[in-house]
């Protein structure tokens, strides 16, 4: 049985281009992706979309809401996506996190039975209270109660080799993108679009430019040998996805 997977639109996010490309001048308007991947075995969300309070407030974000316009609203949120899938939200298995930041993880609450895999440098990163004053991090967006799995290095998750995390990491210390079935990869934000990539545009800021670059490099070999990059955030791509059978 295939595994399949279904993009799931989780609001938008409007922000100057120059603070997610390096350089680059005008608006840069960006879905904010999460999936939902269906195994014989069990079922995951990669990446969870933001968390319900900002539907009606943005302050949530503290010393970064100036950077970010978000729209969203209650279709937005992870749990109504994934009723439109006709899947409950108490029966996903697992949340597999691409990186702690609050448009990727800010859903836990509406998967409240699902354990979170995310990589321990990752999560150490997170704990860091000058990263959470400064507002890279929000702790309350994943220090839910949520059992967690510390994972290091490729980790398969169902044990098959369908769906395995691959670190890529430079944006954050730990992030991690999925492949499944060697023929999709979600990027997560190790790229933010395929203009980046084609362009080969870091953005200003990173954990580590010199990995995330390096990580850029590994995208285009794999996108070369016949791996399609689905990205989270290129309103480009996004109305194409349809589902990733």
């Amino acid at each position: 049985m295939p595994v399949r997977v279904r993009p799931l639109e989780c609001g938008w996010l409007t922000s100057d281009m120059g603070t997610m490309l390096s350089g680059r001048i005008g608006e840069f308007r960006m879905p904010v992706g999460a999936f939902l991947v269906e195994h014989e075995r069990g079922r995951l969300v990669f990446d969870t979309g933001m968390h319900p309070d900002l539907v009606d407030d943005s302050s949530r974000l503290g010393p970064i809401e100036s950077m970010f316009q978000v729209d969203l609203d209650a279709s937005g949120l992870l749990g109504a996506r994934l009723a439109e899938c006709q899947v409950d939200p108490l029966d996903v298995d697992m949340a597999v996190l691409s990186h702690l930041h609050y448009d990727h993880c800010g859903g836990l609450v509406q998967v409240p039975e699902s354990r979170l895999v995310v990589q321990r440098d990752e999560w150490s990163a997170a704990q860091d209270p000058v990263l959470a004053e400064l507002g890279v991090y929000h702790p309350a967006d994943f220090d839910t109660g949520q059992e967690v799995e510390l994972v290091e290095g490729r980790h398969d998750l169902f044990g098959d080799g369908s769906v395995v995390a691959v670190p890529t990491p430079g944006h954050t210390a730990g992030h991690q993108s999925l492949l499944i079935e060697g023929r999709l990869l979600l990027v997560g934000d190790a790229c933010y679009c395929q203009l980046a990539l084609d362009d080969d545009v870091l953005p200003p800021i990173a954990a580590d430019a010199e990995r995330q670059r390096a990580g850029f490099s590994w995208l285009r070999e794999q996108a070369a040998g016949g791996v399609q990059l689905v990205y989270s955030h290129d309103a480009v791509q996004w109305p194409t996805l349809g589902d990733l059978l």
